[in-house]
């Protein structure tokens, strides 16, 4: 027969290996003495775009880990460490924690997830740094339909060209 606390740890590692496993995307945030009000901060802007935390003990986060066979992204769990997981748009993530991370000396982002390939902490810095999703695909369409443009605004100068030679000679011969 299992003790409770045996049965409590089973569940937190089987719920840390769930939702590492059904999100695309989870970072891994180390921290200390932070105040309960910052940490309700930034759950909630995590919340707003999409993303949840989840603070583990780092023995069970490390057996989670050591499941999941991501054995190197537990190396980065130190001190007091917090999961971030979301389906949404990982830049924006990685922006907040990034953001958020900035200003507090005690704070910082270790590394994590992206569609199953680790990211050490230098990797998520530069996640930050990119647009967002919705810009990038502006600047996408962007490229896509420039040459579409331009071919259209050059057959329309040739059309131009040639009705400006038409009326010339209409005008030379004595018409309109």
């Amino acid at each position: 027969m299992k003790k409770v606390g045996q049965i409590f740890r089973e569940n937190f590692v089987k719920h840390i290996k769930e939702n590492v496993s059904s999100n695309g995307n989870v970072f891994l945030l180390n921290y200390s003495q932070l105040s309960g009000e910052k940490l309700s901060d930034l759950r909630k802007n995590l919340s707003n775009a999409g993303a949840n935390m989840y603070v583990s003990r780092n023995s069970i986060a490390q057996i989670a880990l050591k499941e999941l066979e991501k054995e190197q992204l537990s190396k980065a769990i130190e001190g007091q460490t917090a999961f971030v997981w979301s389906s949404s748009d990982s830049v924006e993530i990685s922006k907040i924690l990034v953001e958020f991370a900035k200003g507090i000396d005690s704070v910082s982002v270790a590394g994590g997830l992206l569609e199953g390939k680790i990211l050490s902490k230098a990797d998520v810095q530069k996640l930050s740094e990119l647009p967002s999703r919705e810009v990038l695909l502006a600047m996408l369409l962007s490229a896509i339909q420039s040459p579409i443009t331009r071919f259209a605004q050059a057959l329309n100068a040739k059309t131009r060209e040639l009705l400006s030679v038409l009326k010339q000679l209409s005008e030379q011969k004595g018409g309109n």
